[in-house]
């Protein structure tokens, strides 16, 4: 199959017998989606396709990040401008901060003789700001051509808008100005006057394509004032897709504007760097058959530990313990290198084979982070000899083998030989603040220099120093419009904003294995830029289980906005806590509620759903619900926001542990605002557990 991105390639779909054919990737429209120029379109991407689309036309610019969650679900975070008149009949410009989300789902797949249909909420959680709803179809015809048909309400009805078809749903509630931003709007759902609009898309060939629409948006002046003039509703496109991933657009919209646009997208399933830029693993070292012997004068456990450590330090895995007992070796390691605990498993166990007596059957590995185990798996080395080059082998292998806790008998100890105590690195950050109330997107940027001491394998000091390069923010906080709710987060643009160098965090934290299936961490320090303090935790996870079950107890201090080691600034202080239930689903569905007492002193919940592909890209979102006032948090009425990791070697296809993360809100407030803590139990004990493990366990024998 031709690539998808560079021309009309098409997957073949059987529905009832019959064979068709349709467009294996979509292009993207202003608003970021898959659609025409403006309007929507029934098709969707392949699944786990990230596309950012940064699109203008004169009046309204928009960025959006849309993703393409299962085979029909997608979901989209916007953020932009849009010029607005002080009142509908002032001829006065104001610029206003845009954001919302989209939601789109595919009812259905295209056949030889039906379209495909989808249904989707536009802008949903702001009420009446560009709101909209539809219903739209998509039908290919030839190898070329897509034709496109919807219906629309809300935003996309104010063009040659008739009675609503729905029984009952004739009325849409009017916009009020003066509801918070950020709730669910499903009063106005699929309400009012409905219009119709369409379009086509023709592919000329491998890169470059044409668009035509009947727009069914006029953009009113009542009653979201935009200042944007819509003399006609037919708007004209090209797009130009030059390499992998890359969409230009331009277009000439409303009889009167010229837009451009572009957009990068990249699919989470496949890699765009070469894989397995790493160093080939050893084979198994197969003992003979009738060989199980072991001469401990030739082969002593010290010798063994110290040729053992030497082969996996080459490998990026450092031994912490080896024990030999009967048939058995307990090998206890760090993993500095593999992402996946399972390819680091893998890479330990053939280098047993060759270093371990042929009297030695079974291999227990203890994978250790922070100077606790987190995790026993025990393997038959047989099985490793027997099925090392065999279709399966990787299932084979993983049914065989058993899981467990580990060994908390021995305890910790010491740092090895050759494991520096110090470590450090300079590089870049970059920091998105979104708007709080009132104010505006701020940017921080610049140079942080970040160290590690390890005073214990499970005592790590660390601390970062950055050096800001741009700051957008202003130098005077505003006045505070709600006097009786502590500026937590909104206050966060003047931190750091004086030039020089601030200290980032500068904290100590000491993890511990207490018991049987828990896990304890107490750090205590600088904890984030703008909160010090105490922080202690207690995770409870077997090893085998889905479920995890964890609380968190934290004193806070807010900090001087120098970011320097005062606490005089704010004189506030806070005792914060919650009771967190994790749940892995499968397939890289992960979700964590977490339930207690905020930064702010309001008191709620936050419930999160996070996708992880095999490959280690992690996308997610979460929601925060609280008892503080719709008014007093603002707009965006409550906290919640989109979280991106990307592995470093899902781009490169060399092996590293390294991520670039990002979490994006539409706004920010001080409502259920939690507490920045580095190490949290969780993510530190989850990789070498049944659950993550069964999902990258292909990756044993690389």
């Amino acid at each position: 199959m031709r690539n998808a991105l560079f021309g009309p390639a098409m997957v073949v779909i059987m529905t009832g017998g019959t064979a068709m054919a349709q467009p294996a990737n979509p292009t993207y429209s202003l608003n970021g989606t898959p659609g025409l120029l403006e309007m929507p379109t029934a098709q969707s991407a392949a699944q786990g396709t990230f596309a950012l689309t940064v699109s203008y036309v004169e009046g309204f610019g928009r960025t959006t990040l849309n993703f393409q969650v299962t085979d029909r679900l997608s979901l989209s975070l916007r953020y932009g401008f849009i010029d607005l008149y002080d009142d509908p009949t002032s001829q006065t410009l104001e610029s206003e901060f845009a954001r919302g989300f989209d939601l789109r789902y595919r009812l259905n797949d295209e056949t030889a003789f039906l379209p495909s249909v989808a249904i989707g909420l536009q802008d949903f959680l702001t009420p009446g700001r560009l709101g909209a709803e539809y219903v739209v179809a998509s039908k290919t015809v030839g190898d070329n051509l897509t034709v496109t048909a919807g219906l629309g309400w809300g935003g996309l009805a104010t063009r040659n808008g008739f009675t609503n078809p729905f029984s009952g749903l004739q009325t849409r509630p009017a916009f009020d100005v003066a509801e918070p931003e950020g709730q669910l709007t499903s009063d106005q759902w699929f309400h009012g006057d409905a219009a119709l609009f369409g379009g086509l898309e023709y592919q000329i060939n491998d890169k470059w394509g044409v668009k035509a629409e009947y727009s069914s948006s006029a953009y009113p002046e009542t009653p979201f004032k935009p200042a944007i003039k819509t003399d006609s509703p037919y708007n004209l496109g090209l797009t130009y897709r030059p390499a992998e991933g890359v969409q230009l657009g331009l277009g000439y919209l409303y009889g009167n504007s010229v837009a451009v646009s572009g957009s990068l997208s990249l699919n989470a399933n496949n890699r765009p760097g070469m894989s397995g830029r790493e160093s080939a693993p050893a084979p198994v070292n197969v003992r003979p058959a009738n060989d199980r012997s072991w001469d401990q004068d030739a082969a002593p456990p010290h010798a063994l530990r110290s040729a053992l450590a030497t082969l996996l330090e080459r490998e990026g895995i450092t031994v912490t313990q080896l024990a030999i007992s009967g048939d058995t070796a307990r090998l206890r390691y760090i993993n500095t290198r593999y992402r996946s605990q399972a390819q680091a498993m893998g890479r330990a166990a053939r280098m047993m084979t060759q270093v371990m007596p042929a009297a030695i059957e079974v291999f227990t590995l203890e994978p250790e982070a922070a100077g606790i185990p987190l995790s026993a798996t025990t393997i038959r080395r047989s099985d490793l000899e027997q099925f090392e080059n065999r279709p399966g082998a990787a299932e084979v292998v993983y049914q065989r083998a058993d899981f467990g806790d580990a060994d908390l008998a021995p305890g910790l100890t010491d740092l090895p030989a050759g494991t520096p105590a110090f470590a450090w690195g300079l590089g870049p950050y970059f920091t998105l603040i979104p708007a709080a109330s009132g104010g505006s997107v701020t940017v921080d940027a610049g140079l942080s220099l970040r160290g590690v001491y390890r005073l214990q394998p499970n005592l790590v000091l660390s601390g970062a120093i950055g050096q800001s390069l741009i700051n957008a923010a202003k130098k005077d906080p505003v006045p505070d419009s709600t006097p009786d709710i502590q500026n937590v987060r909104t206050d966060a643009v003047y931190y750091g904003d004086d030039g020089v160098p601030v200290l980032q965090n500068l904290a100590l934290a000491y993890y511990a294995r207490p018991g049987r299936d828990l896990y304890g961490r107490v750090s205590g320090g600088y904890l984030e830029p703008m909160f010090g303090g105490i922080s202690a935790e207690l995770l409870w996870k077997p090893v085998q289980s889905r479920l995890g079950l964890g609380i968190e107890v934290n004193y806070a201090a807010q900090r001087d906005t120098d970011m320097l080691f005062g606490f005089d600034e704010y004189d506030y202080d806070t005792v914060t806590g919650h009771v967190s239930a994790y749940y892995d689903f499968g397939n890289g569905y992960h979700t964590q509620l977490d339930v207690g007492r905020y930064l702010a002193g309001d008191w709620g919940a936050t419930l999160s759903l996070d996708r992880e592909f095999d490959n280690g890209v992690r996308v997610g979102g979460y929601v925060t619900q609280t008892d503080m006032a719709y008014t007093d948090f603002g707009d965006g009425s409550y906290n919640k926001g989109v979280r991106v990791t990307i592995p470093q070697d899902f781009l490169t296809g060399k092996a590293t542990q390294s991520a670039f993360a990002t979490t994006l809100q539409t706004q920010i407030g001080d409502g259920g605002a939690r507490l920045a803590v580095d190490g949290r139990l969780y993510d530190l004990v989850r990789d070498a557990h049944t659950a993550d493990l069964s999902d990258t366990w292909g990756r044993f024998w690389r």
